[in-house]
């Protein structure tokens, strides 16, 4: 092929051509694979994964979390307490995270002022002054060294003098908690979740005429409408003993999961909770379990500041949200022809009659038609 006909060659229109081989085996062939491609679509992709259906993913969820119950203690640093729902609940707004109370240490009038640091702290220990740095802290230490050490005991070794807030904190706790009551004290998780794709919304609480409902319910298998559940049973969920538990704290994940399929009718679409625990707990462990501190401060009619310290254990609730909604194609066989349509692009009627009669004739010319009869139809996939 010359240069000239190589640059004219780019001005050629390519289309497919339709060869009709009439063989049954091959034929049979043809008819089983599209058998096994129908049947993949009808029965797995459409019946099975409901490929026909649209996925909403814009979802708008709120969670509002509400925990109730009072319990009474009798301790040497507290003495007579009623614990309520302001005392023990971490924040004490509802969110989707909190935190109860279960078990604390509480060291009372604490002062800036000079005592010993605590003789579990490493590097507090000492024989002489000149063990205590002054103006430096041990790294898990309450306070700065002054530099001297306070021998006690009567075996040459002390403590090094800290300035601190004094006393420090007791290094030991009760093998009780002090909450034990916690297990019966209740929360109501009220979540609402809005599909606003299909203009569906849909809470966790059941909708009744009964004004009581919300006072006596306790969530369970055959309530599972009810948003009031039991801490302890919350815990029981995840197979651990909440009296356990309340003495180190911990953490458990509440997830709420929609998976609302609206070809059905909306009382199908149902919240499905599932619990477990977050934090890892192995015994004995230094990292077990969940804990902070926080102090309350007051002042003496001095002016003088004291504080009380609380290193308080509990049980942390992350209430999680997982949410899936699907919605039926309406009028599905009459929308058939979307599918052909991605499938084939039809010419115009004009187009088609020149590419038939062009088709016919180049058969014809060829000689290369194998069958008897006129082509099929031009398409282009």
């Amino acid at each position: 092929m010359d240069c000239r006909s190589r640059c004219l060659s780019i001005f050629d229109y390519k289309t497919e051509k339709f060869v009709i081989a009439k063989n049954k085996k091959v034929g049979l062939l043809y008819r089983l694979l599209q058998l096994g491609v129908l049947g993949y679509l009808l029965g797995w992709v459409f019946l099975v994964k409901k490929g026909y259906q649209a996925v909403d993913t814009t979802i708008q969820s709120s969670v509002i979390t509400k925990v109730k119950g009072v319990a009474f203690t009798n301790t040497s640093e507290l003495k007579e307490h009623l614990w309520d729902v302001a005392d023990y609940v971490i924040p004490s707004q509802g969110e989707n995270v909190f935190f109860v109370v279960t078990h604390m240490i509480v060291t009372p009038h604490q002062r800036q002022t000079t005592c010993a640091e605590s003789p579990h702290i490493p590097g507090a220990g000492c024989s002489q002054d000149s063990d205590c740095s002054k103006g430096e802290a041990a790294d898990t230490g309450n306070g700065v060294m002054t530099g001297k050490c306070l021998l006690g005991g009567g075996n040459g070794s002390g403590t090094c003098e800290i300035f601190a807030w004094c006393p420090v904190e007791k290094p030991t706790k009760p093998t009780k908690p002090l909450l034990a009551k916690a297990e019966d004290f209740t929360v109501y998780i009220k979540n609402s979740i809005c599909f606003p794709k299909f203009n569906f919304s849909k809470t966790n609480v059941l909708h009744t005429e009964n004004p009581n409902f919300l006072k006596f319910c306790r969530f369970g298998s055959k309530t599972p409408y009810c948003p009031i559940f039991r801490l302890g049973t919350i815990v029981s969920y995840t197979g651990n003993d909440f009296q356990k538990m309340a003495m180190e704290g911990g953490v458990i994940g509440i997830e709420i999961e929609w998976n609302c399929d609206l070809d059905q009718a909306p009382s199908a679409c149902r919240p499905h909770y599932s619990f477990r625990r977050l934090d890892k707990f192995t015994e004995p462990s230094a990292t077990a379990g969940y804990n902070f501190r926080f102090a309350k401060y007051y002042h003496d009619v001095d002016g003088v500041e004291f504080r009380t310290l609380m290193k308080v254990y509990g049980i942390r609730f992350d209430v999680l949200g997982a949410f899936f909604c699907d919605f039926v194609l309406l009028h599905l066989i009459k929308k058939s022809h979307f599918y052909r349509d991605k499938k084939y692009e039809q010419i115009r009627m004009s187009s088609q009659k020149f590419l038939s009669r062009h088709l016919v004739n180049g058969e014809q010319d060829s000689g290369h038609t194998a069958g008897q009869g006129p082509p099929g139809p031009a398409t282009h996939s």
